[in-house]
């Protein structure tokens, strides 16, 4: 009697095991604790994973969170057939706040498959970044004894950060603040990171005791890296428009969609910095394979993909044309620079030229002037234009900009560059003696010349020396006329008076 109660015990609490583990995940064969092959506890036995969709920033999180480990860094997969594994199949929907894949949505009953694709996830170890708005931004937080903590602000700069976003698989830090993403609930890293930036790992930096022992509330730094550099647009002319391609293991992979291909390009062109979507076709290629996007994600690695070969898509971006550069230039060596700007003298002509990159013939250059309606418009030559400017006077004091239009693939595009801030200021000397001086030195330097070279007899040196003297009396005199000519009356008469 007591040896059967004893064995229906441990039946029952054996058979509680088993449904407690049932549908857990394990990470197997991989290089650390945190990275493998996903397998999932189905019917007593572990086994791979055969589900067609899988997005990084949902279910490969949740596996993360479940292995008590940090971000998830990449996914891959292979077929499950040519690995010699057994697979199940299993329709999860996670929304990547779960902590086990068993509390995601699973829709309809888990079954056997002998084909498929298995997943193999790579999770960080010892940092993770929380409560961002996706895989690359959030509050750091450090693995240290089995719990994770916060760090403060002062005990991290610029340099750990860069090594945080090579180890979590995102591109350069863009800020890094205190109490950006709030504060952690656990307790607070007691060491101060000393990384030079080229670590692998935030653990292989050194450290050292912080000098003040607390972390003030508000000072838990936050994180946020830019998105990492894996996916392109190519054979548009430009970087912001062209077929998607998606950098996965280790090769670009064409990218395609079945119904929300607007919301892909959404995705596509948000993450390279390109504005908001112009058009999108299907028809790049058969070859690429499927990706899901809702549209609000940050990057491409964080919407569901599976290998079904669809058409690729062709995306255009608003952002298509390049920034063009402003430049002012003149002839006469009017221009002097300062901490604000070009300084151009009054009295001078300038000009100020439009350019742009060489990415597709032909458009026109809009040059403004901010703070009234004046504006010029030239066409693009050799994808620049200049505009020219004579006399420079005070109506021409203000900001400048360059507008490049160009109609290209079926739409009007255009791009402003940076403003230029012109003054114009009085010159150290008045514009008619320095084109004066010019005169007088060039008649002075061939007088100089022709007395230097040329032999002539005594009677003609004579003569020479009187029309050299005529030359430079009648210099003088043009000099004399001009400052009278440009000067204003009260000045022409108080010039006589001196006389």
């Amino acid at each position: 009697m007591t040896e059967s109660l004893s064995s229906s015990v441990l039946t029952t609490v054996f058979s509680s095991l088993l449904f407690t583990a049932e549908l857990s995940v394990r990470l197997v064969d991989g290089t650390t604790s945190c990275s493998g092959t996903v397998e999932v506890f189905y019917r007593g036995e572990w086994t791979g994973l055969c589900s067609s969709w899988w997005s990084i920033m949902k279910e490969a999180k949740v596996v993360c969170r479940e292995m008590d480990c940090g971000n998830p860094v990449s996914e891959s997969r292979g077929p499950l057939i040519e690995d010699g594994r057994r697979g199940v199949t299993l329709f999860s929907i996670c929304r990547g706040n779960e902590s086990s894949i068993r509390q995601c949505d699973i829709l309809g009953e888990p079954g056997f498959c002998d084909g498929g694709y298995y997943h193999h996830v790579t999770c960080s170890e010892s940092v993770r970044l929380v409560d961002g708005a996706g895989l690359c931004s959030g509050r750091v937080e450090v693995k240290s004894y089995q719990s994770w903590a916060s760090v403060c602000e002062a005990d991290f700069d610029r340099q750990d950060a860069e090594v945080v976003c090579g180890e979590l698989g995102c591109g350069a830090p863009a800020a890094l603040q205190g109490g950006l993403y709030g504060e952690g609930e656990g307790q607070t890293w007691d060491k101060e990171f000393q990384c030079k930036g080229k670590e692998s790992l935030l653990l292989d930096c050194d450290t050292s005791d912080r000098e003040n022992n607390t972390c003030l509330p508000g000072n838990a730094v936050g994180l946020t890296c830019s998105e990492p550099d894996d996916v392109r647009l190519v054979g548009g002319g430009s970087r912001c428009a062209g077929g998607v391609e998606w950098y996965d293991q280790g090769e670009w992979r064409i990218v395609g969609s079945f119904s929300d291909v607007k919301a892909v390009a959404a995705v596509v062109c948000r993450q390279l910095g390109c504005g908001s979507t112009v058009s999108v076709l299907s028809g790049y290629t058969t070859k690429g394979f499927r990706v899901h996007c809702s549209g609000s994600e940050r990057a491409l690695r964080e919407c569901s993909r599976s290998y079904d070969h669809l058409p690729g898509l062709t995306v255009i971006c608003s952002d298509l044309l390049v920034q063009p550069d402003i430049f002012l230039t003149d002839p006469m060596g009017g221009v002097s620079r300062s901490h604000q700007g070009p300084e151009m003298f009054r009295g001078y002509n300038f000009t100020i030229t439009c350019s742009t990159q060489p990415q597709y013939p032909g458009g026109s250059f809009l040059l403004t002037f901010t703070g009234s309606n004046r504006t010029q418009t030239q066409p693009a030559v050799n994808h620049s234009a200049a505009f020219l400017f004579p006399a420079a006077d005070d109506s021409h004091q203000g900001n400048y900009s360059c507008v490049y239009d160009n109609y290209v693939f079926s739409h009007n595009f255009s791009s402003e560059s940076e403003l230029l801030s012109l003054t114009i200021t009085a010159s150290p000397l008045p514009a008619f003696i320095i084109r004066h001086v010019v005169v007088l030195l060039i008649l002075l330097t061939t007088i100089t010349t022709s007395y230097l070279y040329y032999k002539p007899t005594r009677r003609q040196k004579r003569v020479n020396r009187v029309s050299s003297m005529d030359l430079y009396v009648n210099a003088m005199e043009m000099v004399s006329l001009s400052s009278r000519a440009e000067a204003g009356p009260g000045e022409e008469r108080a010039a006589q008076g001196t006389e």
